[in-house]
């Protein structure tokens, strides 16, 4: 269930333009269904909802599931897809890559879910110094390092950085390999089982970690009454989340494989922008977006995971979202 595996791409790896993919033809419109590249994040799982409820039909989009946002990004790349869900710095390196991709929807941000997990002892943020800490290579877990130094008082060479993938965060903390990791759900409720405390969460920088649908934009041009309606029946299973929390608890763990506590933990850590809020993300004079993608980009750069600052004016497309939900 990582979501979070970047994918390092060149300038001129991807093509870009009006190039027909499977389920759109060119640039003509169309009634064909959209296929959407999805995985199985929490907060991406009201599509599945939807879908299940039948708010979405298959006439109208199609959910193609991936193993990972990795996966999604090079459907995405190949016009195997015409959107995926992604988070916020995967799309800026993809627009670096040359994809014409727009933000259609905001699903979630990340408010607890990414989290900074360390051995009793150390107590403070301060006491990291010296540490071992594990992180990924990867754009998300680099904003959070950024925001733990600037929180903690310390510098780079204070830390001993260990790079871990996802699936080894656990592992290498129950192994004594890591005094510290900085991790995200499902792996932390394991941390905390094993005795790991929070020192550090996403919580307290929110807009920081996000995810979004990004759409082709040819597809927007084509498809825009299939896109509309997949974003109405998102809204109408977040509808049926609050209205109806336990049947649609049911949906949604049969299929991330959770249990109701795991899936309790899961929906805290973030935070699901419901239509009004979605608004204001994407449209206005300051779309609030753009100024988190200004954000993300600079520590994407300071990072080496961008070489330079995409082009960020015709990111957010608002024209999608309904005018009720």
């Amino acid at each position: 269930m990582n979501r979070r595996n970047l994918l390092l791409g060149g300038a001129g790896a991807w093509t870009t333009g009006c190039l027909p993919w499977v389920g759109l033809s060119g640039c003509a419109a169309s009634d064909a269904p959209i296929r959407v590249a999805i995985n199985d994040w929490i907060g991406y799982a009201l599509l599945f909802l939807a879908r299940e409820q039948g708010h979405i039909a298959e006439s109208t989009a199609r959910l193609i599931e991936f193993p990972s946002n990795t996966a999604s990004m090079l459907a995405l790349a190949n016009r195997e897809v015409a959107a995926a869900a992604l988070t916020l710095d995967e799309l800026l390196l993809a627009r670096e890559g040359g994809l014409d991709v727009r933000v259609a929807l905001v699903f979630d941000e990340s408010h607890g879910a990414d989290v900074v997990l360390a051995v009793p002892s150390v107590q403070r943020l301060a006491d990291l110094r010296g540490k071992r800490l594990g992180v990924e290579s990867s754009a998300v877990g680099a904003l959070m390092l950024s925001r733990l130094l600037q929180a903690a008082g310390l510098r780079m060479p204070d830390l001993v950085k260990v790079p871990l993938t996802a699936d080894q965060h656990v592992s290498a903390y129950e192994a004594g390999e890591v005094d510290a990791v900085i991790t995200f759900e499902p792996m932390a409720s394991q941390l905390r089982a094993a005795g790991a405390r929070a020192l550090l969460d996403s919580s307290h920088f929110p807009g920081l970690i996000v995810d979004v649908l990004a759409v082709h934009a040819d597809a927007a041009a084509s498809s825009g009454a299939q896109i509309r309606a997949l974003i109405q029946g998102y809204f109408r299973a977040m509808q049926h989340l609050r209205t109806q929390p336990a049947e649609a608890a049911k949906v949604l763990g049969a299929q991330l494989s959770l249990g109701p506590d795991e899936l309790a933990q899961a929906l805290r850590g973030i935070r699901l922008p419901d239509l009004a809020e979605n608004r204001r993300w994407l449209g206005g004079a300051t779309p609030h977006l753009l100024e988190a993608s200004q954000a993300v980009s600079a520590v994407m750069r300071a990072s080496s995971l961008l070489r330079q600052a995409p082009a960020l004016a015709d990111l957010c497309d608002p024209t999608f979202l309904p005018e009720r939900a």
